[in-house]
């Protein structure tokens, strides 16, 4: 080998001055939701640990360190090529992108662009210099939409993967924090830079690093020492093939899922307490367990009731192959929508990981099959409930935002009947501030569309199932060529509304509120989203049923929409013009509307079927 040098390096001199080439036969860009949170979780999570309001920003220098790991790097005659680590860079590359477009300070911004891209005869080149990724780039960088058609497996990720930055982002780190923040990700937070200066040399360190002495897995930590407490033979023998056969199963979700259904197995029965989100607050057993479920078991024996061989068995046999069988199922569910448990699909459509716990929490190993998935759907539909009211209001839904919230959910509805749970939790949400009626001005913003577009999909499939249809759910949430998109009822013309708009920004925010959203074909919004609505309305009549409804046809020899509207009263009508009364009539339509998808009596309801 040559030279080698290995440095840490802050985020500031990693990318400050520095250009990073990826070579072509790199793989794609893969992150997935589950990366970036979690990637955010930890960050925001180690900085909220040390700030505090009204800090003065030199505190800052004094807070505590975070490392990223190690990447690799191949210096050809001054060229850097990233071996192992572009995954974590280009994310990385997206968060200060994200903060770029959030604060407003000059220097702040111009602090963030220097590490994002540099800058020759008014040509911007980022940093992490892939040719194909740069127009996406560019589009993310300036705040401009960007048409993923078409685009490579790395762009659809890079555009997914920024959403759910937007999603993620905690609110406790955002306002005055985020200056703090920003700083703190810069000058806090490392990376060691392994370079080589043959690519000969960058992938044996590579394959080093990645090939030798595999260290174990907290699951093959944890099953070490519950089958090293089991001192019959043959019970030995059982318990591993139990647990091998399990662990199995989850890694065909991916290589962390048998760690993350062990997680939300402890968390569901076992957590008593959370940590803090204060300074020098220690860690629970919440926290604990989702970082270091192996070493927690071991210091809880006696709360677990491990103290004979036939524990640790049992732990196994009935507690470990039984919660995480339950996890999978409603992974299963979450992945695919599953007849019954179709809220479950809903709430992980919205990335919220924090429903498998939950959903755990109120099962017991002998529960009967009817009463499992009884308590599974009372869990869903509360969650689904309380996270499209909070979507409604403005309000974050991310795990920061939650966590405190869904712990103690866990904690009152451990081990209980589907009808205590329903009634736990039908109080809970009418304890919450959040109703749909509380925002009337409700629609869509800059950071909302992917939300939008799902409770528009919610929306459209309740009606139509409602006035017995068959549902298109899935139709409305698919990607490719043929994928929905949020279609607008007025067109981006100020200049056509002027005689009820003096000012273009009173006319966008009218523009946007949710009675004036369908969702559409991307080719219809191509074709016709630029006319005015007169123009528009022969064409919604061809379209799904939300859409048909503006249009007095279909109020004739449609006997199911008509039934539906009987028997509900909402105020559905046909709509020859769309000024502003009739986008707050629509409004208040869609509003009522979600009223009657997100009901708590619903709860009550589940319990008792």
């Amino acid at each position: 080998m040559k030279e080698i040098l290995g440095k840490a390096k802050s985020i500031r001199e990693l990318l400050s001055g520095a250009k990073y080439s990826i070579d072509y036969y790199q793989r794609e860009y893969r992150w997935q939701t589950k990366q970036i949170a979690e990637l955010i979780e930890d960050l925001t999570t180690k900085f909220l640990e040390s700030y505090e309001p009204g800090d003065e920003r030199a505190a800052v220098e004094g807070y505590g360190h975070y490392f990223l790991g190690s990447i690799i790097i191949s210096d050809r005659d001054g060229q850097k090529f990233i071996i192992d680590g572009q995954q974590r860079c280009t994310s990385l590359t997206l968060v200060l992108i994200y903060l770029h477009r959030y604060l407003e300070d000059a220097e702040e911004k111009k602090q963030l662009a220097e590490l994002i891209f540099s800058q020759r005869f008014g040509k911007r080149s980022f940093n992490l210099d892939v040719p194909d990724r740069t127009p996406c780039m560019e589009a993310l960088y300036i705040n401009e939409p960007y048409d993923p058609s078409d685009a490579s497996e790395s762009v659809t990720n890079i555009l997914a993967r920024f959403a759910d930055i937007e999603e993620q982002f905690p609110d406790e780190a955002k306002g005055e924090a985020m200056s703090y923040f920003s700083d703190w990700l810069i000058e806090n937070v490392h990376f060691v830079e392994i370079t080589a200066y043959s690519d000969e040399d960058a992938y044996t360190i590579f394959e080093t690093m990645n090939d030798r002495g595999l260290s174990l897995t907290p699951t093959d930590m944890l099953k070490g020492y519950l089958l090293a407490n089991i001192t019959d033979p043959e019970q030995r023998t059982r318990s591993s093939k139990t647990w091998r056969d399990r662990v199995a199963e989850c890694q065909k979700w991916g290589k962390e899922e048998d760690a993350d259904s062990i997680k939300a197995w402890l968390r569901s029965q076992h957590s008593r307490k959370i940590r803090e989100r204060k300074r020098d607050a220690k860690p629970e057993d919440f926290d604990l367990i989702g970082t270091e479920f192996h070493r927690w078991i071991k210091n809880q024996e006696d709360m677990l009731g491990l103290a004979k061989s036939a524990d640790f068995a049992r732990f196994i046999d009935r507690d470990f192959k039984f919660y995480t069988a339950a996890y999978l199922r409603a992974r299963q569910a979450g992945a695919q929508l599953t007849s019954g448990l179709e809220a479950i699909h809903f709430n992980a459509q919205q990335n919220f990981t924090l429903q498998y716990a939950a959903l755990l929490a109120p099962l017991l190993p002998d529960d009967p099959e009817a009463d499992i998935l009884r308590k599974m759907r009372v869990v869903a539909t509360f969650i689904d409930i309380l996270i499209t009211r909070r979507i409604w209001n403005w309000r974050n839904i991310n795990y920061s935002a939650l966590q405190y919230a869904m712990f103690t959910v866990i904690r009152d509805i451990r081990g209980r009947p589907a009808i205590e749970v329903a009634g736990i939790l039908t109080k809970r949400l009418a304890e919450e501030q959040e109703t749909f009626a509380g925002n009337e001005r409700f629609g869509m913003h800059s950071m909302n569309g992917p939300q939008i577009h799902r409770l528009l999909a919610r929306l459209t499939d309740y009606l139509e199932t409602s006035s017995g249809m068959a549902s298109r759910y899935a139709e409305y949430m698919a990607t490719g060529k043929k994928r929905y998109e949020v279609e607008h009822i007025w067109a981006n013309h100020a200049d056509r509304h002027k005689d009820e708009f003096s000012h273009p920004t009173d006319f966008s925010n009218t523009r946007n509120r949710i009675g004036g959203l369908l969702l559409l074909p991307k080719s219809f919004n191509a074709s016709y989203g630029d006319l005015v609505y007169e123009e528009k309305l022969p064409h919604y009549f061809g379209q799904n049923l939300l859409a048909r409804s503006l249009h007095p046809t279909c109020y004739e020899n449609n006997p199911g929409f008509l039934k539906f509207i009987q028997e509900t009263g909402l105020p559905f009508k046909p709509m020859d013009s769309f000024r502003s009364a009739e986008m707050e009539e629509r409004s208040d339509l869609y509003l009522r509307l979600a009223e009657r998808i997100w009901n708590p009596e619903q709860l009550m309801e589940v319990a008792t079927a």
